[in-house]
């Protein structure tokens, strides 16, 4: 007879568990994030019928302002109350699986979920998808906390929401997953992806109910790409490249440039986006929004290379006064839609100067969402996948491929960094900024050869207590320390601290600096 207890033992039910918690966390999340989604839809459709109300009678741009005021200050409460529900939520996402942040779930859940709907549905240039991360791992993060699960899986299910919350968003199960791998968790795990991976298929299981088996961005195409004009992917992908570096530049810059406001808090910066989206709305209603109606309106009417520029002008602009106030909304979608201008208007001038047919113009505006997000995210097969699925067709692959590459490969020679880890290491910068009391004086520490600083990473050394590593001077730059920058001889360390032990720090960092390379633990 079968010994059942034997056979039990044997096999193991550990993965087919996480596989079923991953998949509730799924469903979960897809109800909401669907939800989100389909009232910001709806909210956009009423805010264009309000400002076309305003073109007959001039009396509705004060309803307009008045309900653009209440947002405000709505979303200034929300902010004051929960300050991490502000911009995408990603960084936020990334540094709790980092362990380096833990938040309360349901504090940012509800407040991420108003906070978003009003200032996505007014029709500011954000996105929907980081908000949608944000609130799959929020549900992620609930369940497990309900359900009594430890730290590491409190982290697997977290992620498994994450990756739901963009699976709902765009449609794309596999690219969900693949962004948690790639760019949010940076690790493989089978636990992790196969968590996630259910949890991104009940979602987008959800979410087909919501919104019906149509691709999110179905752009239709004449022919496919010829290999003999594969110099064109080449040259896009280099100028998406050059275009990301300065979007990712200028993002990092905006909160600075916000501070320069006079007697303006943080949280009230809102109000500055929120007043000018009236002029957008009112003279541009159609392009409102994160931009999906935009980029499909591509495909049935093809503008003049001069409109094209102007849209794209009119977003680059406002999604990053938009972004940088930092009300709740991502940039992903947004990038997507710059994308999609940058391909369109490299078409058009090609088009013109007869160097590409012009039933080849719809591909190159496909190749450059994938290529302008692969550059400032850094994230090239999240990139792939994810405009494969969006867009529901399989014949891109290789060209897609071609102009992510090129313009993730510009990017890091110019120096760029994952935008969403730049953003998280900021927020971590300003988090421990805060923790500083009293007078902060600043230190800077010179790294000599044969010293044990040298090709020590961040995570590696003992800093003294209340002691932040604000930036790294290497030559003429400043980069920002994460936890695995490795040290080089040479570098100027720019070290932060409370103005009373200022001398004790220096000792204990101008000590440690002296020690020989052999006494390295």
């Amino acid at each position: 007879m079968l010994n059942v207890g034997r056979i039990r033992a044997k096999l193991d039910f550990n993965h087919v568990t996480f596989i079923g918690k991953g998949l509730v966390v799924g469903l979960i999340s897809g109800l909401v994030v669907s939800l989100f989604r389909l009232i910001i839809e709806k909210s956009l459709l009423l805010w264009q019928f309000w400002y076309g109300k305003a073109h007959q009678q001039w009396q509705w741009l004060l309803l307009i302002a008045a309900i653009l005021i209440v947002i405000a200050i709505i979303n200034a409460y929300l902010i004051k109350r929960e300050p991490h529900i502000m911009g995408s939520g990603i960084p936020e996402v990334e540094a709790q699986l980092a362990t380096t942040l833990h938040l309360n779930w349901w504090s940012i859940l509800w407040r991420k979920f108003v906070g978003g709907v009003l200032a996505i549905g007014s029709g500011l240039f954000l996105g929907r998808e980081g908000p949608s991360i944000q609130l799959g791992s929020s549900i992620g993060q609930g369940f497990a906390q309900l359900t009594h699960e430890h730290e590491t899986n409190e982290r697997v299910l977290l992620a498994a929401g994450a990756a739901s919350g963009l699976s709902a968003a765009f449609n794309a199960p596999m690219a969900g997953t693949m962004f948690v791998l790639e760019e949010v968790y940076h690790n493989f795990s089978p636990l992790v992806w196969m968590s996630s991976l259910a949890g991104a298929l009940g979602a987008n299981f959800i979410s087909l109910n919501f919104f019906g088996l149509t691709p999110v961005l179905q752009i239709h195409y004449d022919t496919s790409f010829p290999l003999r004009l594969y110099w064109h992917l080449l040259l896009l992908g280099i100028f998406l490249g050059l275009l990301g570096i300065l979007y990712q530049r200028i993002l990092l810059y905006m909160p600075r440039l916000y501070q320069k406001i006079p007697r303006l808090p943080r949280r009230w910066n809102d109000i500055v986006p929120l007043m000018l989206v009236m002029v957008v709305g009112y003279f541009w209603p159609q392009t409102l929004g994160g931009g999906n109606g935009l980029i499909l309106s591509l495909a049935k009417q093809q503008p003049a290379a001069i409109i094209v520029l102007g849209l794209f002008s009119l977003r680059f602009v406002f999604s990053m006064v938009s972004y940088g106030s930092g009300l709740p909304g991502g940039i992903f979608l947004p990038i997507l839609t710059l994308g999609a201008l940058i391909g369109d208007l490299y078409g058009v001038l090609m088009v013109q100067a007869k160097l590409l047919p012009a039933s080849l113009v719809m591909n190159l505006v496909i190749f450059a969402m994938a290529g302008y997000f692969a550059g400032i995210g850094k994230a090239p097969f999240t990139a792939i996948l994810l405009i494969t699925e969006m867009v529901g067709s399989l014949s891109h692959l290789m060209p897609l491929a071609v102009v992510s590459l090129t313009a993730y490969l510009v990017v890091d020679v110019l120096g760029g960094e994952p935008i969403y880890e730049s953003l998280s290491a900021r927020m971590n910068l300003n988090q421990t900024l805060a923790q500083l009391t009293g007078r902060n004086d600043r230190l800077e520490i010179p790294v000599f050869e044969g010293t044990r600083f040298v090709g020590t990473e961040v995570r590696d050394i003992a800093w003294p207590k209340n002691t932040l590593l604000m930036s790294i001077r290497r030559g003429s730059k400043d980069l920002i320390p994460k936890g695995d920058t490795e040290i080089r001889a040479g570098d100027t360390l720019i070290v932060l601290t409370d103005h009373q032990q200022r001398a004790q720090v220096k000792r204990a960092l101008l000590d440690f600096s002296r020690e020989s390379e052999q006494l390295r633990p």
